[in-house]
């Protein structure tokens, strides 16, 4: 497994713990160093607020080459619901085409629906397969939040490319046998995002606002394990991501350079096949209103 830098952070202020987005040349100087230093894979879309732009910028500074990194966007989510079935095509493209635009760059290497239903749509799927055979993009895929949608995705022709959540607090994806399915198939390449839960895993007791609170009997446990074999919290949370699922990649985020020369360091550890059986154990079917950030009901 190796890293993807996420970008929703540089473009949006983004995570439970109040973070701000970065300045963009403070944005760029970290896809600068990141790719500088083993990450070859960044993600972003439309979604996240300026970040297709300051990855542009980043892009147009030409400091490494085009052909050396993969780089994935998302249409806009919803952005299909009311199109017509003989005009999706035109829909997507133009979509695309700006995000291209933004992105100084000329085609994708994998284009993504942010509307995990649409993996369920065939008419949406045949026409991104369609931009995919004119070169636009090299990846057909999809963005999604359950197992089942998971299956779909690789059960489509249609679909090579998922990215999905997986983490500590949220195993479903590998209990549900979603790795070995799609290892199986040998066509879908699948990215693990949400290792930190939008920074819930990180945060100290007292940080936890009031709609999480049964959060924290589930950080405790963490924190006890974290005590028990001498690990950062940090460390558990990637390190648990790369050695029991089978995802390409792991797809993170950072504020700060320091944290991201960090992640790159912590990422090349090892967990020890003891520690992995007991978060499996432990932390298996945790409520879904706590590790689905979609789902929490802010007061």
């Amino acid at each position: 497994m190796k890293l993807c830098l996420g970008t929703v952070q540089f473009g949006m202020d983004y995570g439970i713990r109040g973070q701000k987005k970065p300045s963009q040349a403070a944005a760029i100087d970290m896809l600068d160093y990141a790719t500088q230093n083993g990450i070859d894979t960044l993600d972003t879309a439309f979604a996240y607020g300026t970040a297709e732009d300051v990855v542009g910028a980043f892009l147009a500074r030409k400091t490494i080459d085009r052909s050396k990194l993969f780089i994935s966007s998302k249409l806009k989510p919803n952005a299909l619901d009311d199109i017509p079935p003989h005009c999706l095509k035109d829909a997507i493209n133009q979509h695309l085409d700006a995000s291209l635009l933004r992105l100084h760059t000329d085609y994708l290497d994998a284009y993504l629906f942010h509307s995990s239903r649409y993996v369920y749509n065939e008419a949406l799927l045949n026409a991104l397969d369609e931009i995919k055979q004119t070169g636009k993009i090299l990846h057909c895929g999809v963005s999604v939040y359950y197992p089942d949608e998971a299956k779909q995705g690789i059960a489509s022709e249609k679909v090579d490319f998922l990215q999905l959540p997986f983490s500590i607090f949220d195993q479903r994806m590998r209990e549900e046998g979603i790795f070995d399915l799609a290892n199986q198939q040998g066509r879908t390449r699948i990215h693990a995002r949400s290792a930190f839960i939008q920074g819930l895993i990180l945060m100290d007791d007292n940080e936890i606002p009031p709609f999480l609170h049964s959060a924290r009997p589930i950080l405790s446990k963490i924190d006890s394990l974290c005590s028990k074999y001498n690990i950062s919290r940090i460390a558990l949370a990637l390190l648990y991501v790369k050695h029991a699922g089978t995802a390409s990649h792991l797809v993170f985020g950072v504020d700060n350079r320091e944290q991201l020369k960090e992640n790159i360091r912590i990422f090349d550890g090892t967990l020890p096949g003891e520690i992995l059986a007991e978060i499996s154990e432990t932390f298996s079917h945790i409520d879904a209103d706590i590790m689905m950030p979609s789902l929490w009901v802010k007061h």
